[in-house]
């Protein structure tokens, strides 16, 4: 099946493969944006269809409204999907996204479950942290992003466009930030968790507590580095991802 116009403002598709067996959704961190996941897109074609998830609030759809509840999030995206439920679907997201894609995970269950979930730079919904970072100026936001080293370095160094994405990163960490898991029952799939064994965001015992969020098998991937880990280790991330999406 093909992404429709009604799906076309959320799905991104850079590496279109339409005989792939499985889909991959990808959720960006916050501030993030499809765009971030282009490289894996490319990697994992034409085994795997990757499709990348556009938030409202930041590059062609900047004039629309963020979203700041990351359950309410899940639910639009999850409408978006059911345009494209025509085979098995697993999630990715990194750091936002990773809880982003637990909840969209949530709602799949009462259908047809994720095939995997794969979750990156976070804490599991069941441990809690009192972070108030979308609550500094706007001085101390863009501090705390150039510390995590979330963007292109080229970007970072650009004060004006940082100051331009400002409102969408402040939005996603008020969401990520006040986000409260209500207690339910786990998910029936596979969870895969990976993390840097340096990443100031999100500890290894944090990690490990996704374990319990559910029945299906757990695995946890340690790399080195900090928040963004995963550009370091690219071609490990995609091995983890392709072997468990690809296996028979």
């Amino acid at each position: 099946m093909t992404i429709h116009d009604t799906t076309s403002t959320w799905v991104r598709a850079y590496a279109p493969a339409p005989a792939a067996p499985i889909r991959l959704v990808c959720l960006p961190h916050a501030g993030g944006s499809a765009s971030f996941w282009l490289p894996v897109a490319r990697a994992l074609s034409p085994e795997v269809d990757v499709v990348a998830i556009q938030y409202p609030g930041r590059q062609d759809r900047r004039h629309e409204p963020c979203i700041d509840n990351l359950p309410e999030l899940a639910l639009r995206i999850h409408e978006v999907l059911g345009q494209l439920d025509d085979r098995p679907t697993a999630l990715l997201g990194h750091s936002m996204g990773a809880t982003v894609a637990f909840e969209l995970a949530q709602l799949m269950e009462a259908g047809r479950p994720a095939a995997h979930v794969f979750v990156s730079g976070r804490r599991a919904p069941s441990t809690t942290r009192h972070e108030t970072v979308h609550q500094r100026d706007d001085d101390g936001l863009l501090a705390e992003v150039r510390a995590l080293a979330g963007t292109d370095s080229r970007l970072l160094q650009d004060e004006e466009i940082m100051r331009m994405a400002l409102p969408s990163v402040r939005n996603d960490y008020r969401a990520a930030e006040t986000y409260e898991w209500k207690q339910g029952e786990p998910l029936s799939c596979p969870v895969t968790a990976l993390i840097g064994d340096a990443d100031p965001k999100a500890h290894i015992p944090e990690v490990e507590a996704w374990a319990r969020h559910t029945t299906g098998p757990f695995a946890m991937e340690v790399l080195s580095g900090g928040h963004f880990f995963l550009l370091d280790h690219s071609a490990r991330v995609l091995d983890v991802i392709r072997t468990a999406l690809t296996k028979s």
